[in-house]
């Protein structure tokens, strides 16, 4: 069994495909189909328990993805995980780029202003249009920065847990 640890999500079962057991899978990593080399993915097979399943197979099949757990060969059984998320280990992950972060990693870091005021930590990140949002809480107050390096985002140290910013800490 895997040591707890942080985790990622990566897809979400949408639907059924045949009469086989084969689900319909959305995948949000790059390119598509690498959701398959990530694994074991952690599902909720039983409510309130995450197991992690090994052995899935999957491809492309028309303009979605579809899998086949291992021993999930009737239909009905399959329809059980329909609307599932798809979560992997964070450390099956490959290491970002240079200035790239994955959002799991940036979850929890202490933002500073560049003038040394604590914002509070990043409680999560939601994407725009324009550019993705660093949500920032201090247990009175939440603030929305965007995540624009340069601009707003000065440094990101993972190391140390911090992210420093240049933002007015009164808006």
């Amino acid at each position: 069994m895997m040591a707890a640890g942080r985790r990622v999500l990566v897809g979400r079962i949408v639907g059924l495909y045949g009469v086989q057991g084969w689900l319909k899978v959305e995948s949000w990593t790059e390119p598509r189909a690498q959701i398959f080399k990530y694994q074991p993915w952690l599902l909720s097979l039983v409510p309130g328990q995450e197991t992690e399943v090994v052995g899935i197979k999957g491809h492309p099949q028309g303009k979605g993805l579809v899998a086949k757990l291992p021993g999930m060969d009737d239909r009905d059984v399959a329809a059980a995980l329909v609307g599932q998320d798809v979560y992997v280990a964070r450390e099956l992950l490959p290491q970002p780029d240079k200035d790239e972060y994955y959002w799991v990693d940036l979850e929890g870091l202490e933002v500073v202003t560049t003038e040394g005021v604590a914002l509070g930590r990043i409680s999560h990140l939601f994407a725009t249009g324009a550019n993705d949002v660093v949500v920032v809480r201090d247990g009175e107050r939440e603030r929305l920065v965007p995540f624009v390096q340069g601009v707003y985002v000065r440094s990101v140290d993972l190391s140390d847990g911090r992210m420093v910013v240049d933002w007015d800490p009164e808006f």
